[in-house]
């Protein structure tokens, strides 16, 4: 963790909606004028995407397990070697996974590749990480102590399936089988390398559907925000009671239902975050000296 060179990570699974947090994390960045280094957790894969299928292919025969979730398909020492760099210095390198042809126009490389490593921006005020690693722990790697403010985005988990397997078979081609396929292979590393995470952040969004998904295979449609509730859990700090009625004042329909924990409508999500997120990084950003306790 470092004072001159904050780290803020969103970490979730795949389909989890850390997207959603993305872009409110942005919108608060231009409000406060942070100037953020953006780095995707997927630019730490491994393999590209036909070596990846390869290797998946040989692992199988082999008997081993290989994911995106776990070690085996990730480079951990890398993205630890850019967070202690960024918060000694503010330096490290960094590249783009290319996901579609609209990046692979803008990069000038096929999707499914990576770009060359290269340094992130100079004069930044802090780093910004989204993806799927952001607090994973692993031996001796331990991402969640190099970051300032760890967010964990966990909605329940047949909400998830069902936002990957919309997200699979409507923006990437994929057969509903496949995506199934794809959710089992991956569920040891699930468990043992995203599901921890959640213990180490400072703050969940877990969004929780109002509709059915039962069996997340045969759910249409993805649960919009005003068909769901979102729980707000604070792990640290730990909040105030003057904080949190505060809070709960502030967002209309705000249930309290534990000590550190917020029950909110769906639809005020965004609300929320902002209200919450925002005195986060002003915090950050104080202990830059970039802004004064005005």
């Amino acid at each position: 963790m470092s004072r001159k060179h904050p780290i803020i990570a969103v970490t979730g699974s795949s389909g989890a909606g850390t997207s959603t947090v993305k872009n409110a994390l942005q919108h608060i960045f231009n409000r406060v004028g942070a100037r953020a280094a953006f780095v995707e957790g997927d630019s730490f894969h491994r393999f590209d995407r036909k070596q990846m299928k390869k290797e998946i292919a040989k692992a199988k025969k082999e008997g081993r397990n290989l994911s995106h979730f776990g070690p085996g398909g990730n480079i951990f020492d890398k993205q630890l070697e850019l967070f202690r760099s960024y918060g000694t210095d503010g330096t490290g390198q960094y590249r783009h996974y290319i996901h579609n042809e609209e990046e692979a126009a803008e990069y000038g490389s096929p999707p499914g590749t990576f770009t060359e490593w290269e340094q992130v921006p100079t004069h930044t005020d802090l780093l910004f990480y989204e993806g799927l690693h952001g607090g994973v722990v692993d031996g001796e790697i331990n991402m969640a102590n190099e970051v300032d403010l760890l967010i964990g985005v966990c909605p329940t988990i047949n909400l998830e399936w069902v936002q990957k397997i919309n997200r699979d078979t409507a923006e990437r081609g994929y057969q509903p089988k496949d995506v199934m396929d794809t959710i089992y292979r991956r569920m040891f590393d699930y468990m043992h390398y995203i599901l921890p995470q959640f213990a180490q952040t400072h703050i969940n969004f877990q969004r929780i559907p109002l509709t059915d998904t039962s069996n997340p295979f045969f759910v249409e449609n993805i649960p919009t925000l005003d068909q769901s509730l979102v729980m707000i859990h604070f792990l640290k700090p730990k909040p105030d009671v003057e904080y949190k009625l505060n809070l709960k004042g502030l967002i209309e329909g705000a249930t309290l239902t534990g000590f550190n924990t917020l029950v909110i409508p769906g639809g005020k999500m965004m609300y929320a975050m902002e209200l919450i997120l925002t005195e986060r990084i002003k915090e950050i950003m104080k202990m830059r000296g970039h802004l004064d306790d005005g």
